[in-house]
């Protein structure tokens, strides 16, 4: 095997020491020289300090000491906003949280024109949290979520586009309330519900004494409805095994006592 590689080495004209050095060369710079991105990250390439841009994905070559890159992912992040203290517009206190989902659209603003993307978009959506929900009264906060997402996302996203971050989405996930202020909407919840049913039953009644008065009114204009009437009731009576039978008199026969 020795003989082979000294064999090379002279039919090249290249000596064992020179050899070497382009082995310990290609061994410590080759790995700086050359990266490989994959489809979703970006390298951000700065020579000698100065930006030359985003390149990848693929093979990325670069000149060793001189260029530095800053890889970049592109994919979907999501980060969990803390609880947050606030006062509701209409002066109650509620704990909430969320989540926002955003993604680097510009590598080059991303790296160059802040110091942490990430952090600083994490902080922007705990300050706008607190200062969209604090306007929003706990009605909207509990009923119209969709709007109050769709509010944050939009005021979030307009800050964070210098950086080149787009948000795509911002969930407020659970709205935390005091327990006096649970029992205090329990109550009010039944008072409701309540007031639903007498409301119902109201209008029952007034329907069924609207229809007594229609049936009456029939009844004055024929006053044979009267007696088939009664002989209804005696059949509905008969047919449940009574003891006690009722025999209806037509009204007209008392109609001369009626008179005095």
């Amino acid at each position: 095997m020795e003989q082979i590689i000294g064999g090379l080495l002279k039919l090249f004209g290249v000596s064992a020491p020179i050899v070497v050095v382009l082995v310990i060369l290609a061994i410590f710079i080759l790995p700086q020289a050359v990266r490989i991105l994959r489809e979703y990250e970006r390298g951000v390439i700065f020579r000698l300090g100065k930006l030359q841009g985003a390149k990848g994905p693929g093979i990325i070559f670069l000149i060793p000491v001189v260029d530095k890159m800053v890889r970049m992912d592109l994919r979907v992040v999501t980060i969990d906003v803390p609880k947050q203290e606030i006062m509701t517009r209409d002066n109650v206190p509620a704990t909430v949280d969320a989540v926002i989902y955003f993604r680097v659209v510009d590598p080059n603003a991303a790296v160059v024109k802040v110091e942490n993307y990430w952090k600083a978009t994490s902080l922007i959506a705990q300050t706008t949290l607190r200062s969209v929900l604090g306007q929003s009264p706990l009605d909207d906060l509990l009923a119209q979520r969709d709007v109050i997402n769709q509010k944050l996302q939009e005021i979030i996203d307009k800050q964070t586009e210098p950086w080149g971050i787009k948000v795509t989405s911002v969930e407020v996930k659970d709205v935390a309330l005091p327990d006096s202020m649970k029992r205090a909407m329990a109550k009010q919840a039944e008072a409701e519900r309540e007031r639903r049913a007498k409301v119902v039953n109201a209008e029952g009644e007034f329907q069924a004494a609207e229809k007594m008065v229609q049936a009456a009114g029939l009844i004055a204009k024929e006053p044979i409805a009267l007696q088939l009437r009664y002989l209804q009731t005696m059949r509905e009576m008969a047919s449940e095994h009574n003891t006690t039978t009722f025999l209806p008199l037509p009204i007209d026969l008392f109609s001369a006592f009626l008179k005095k």
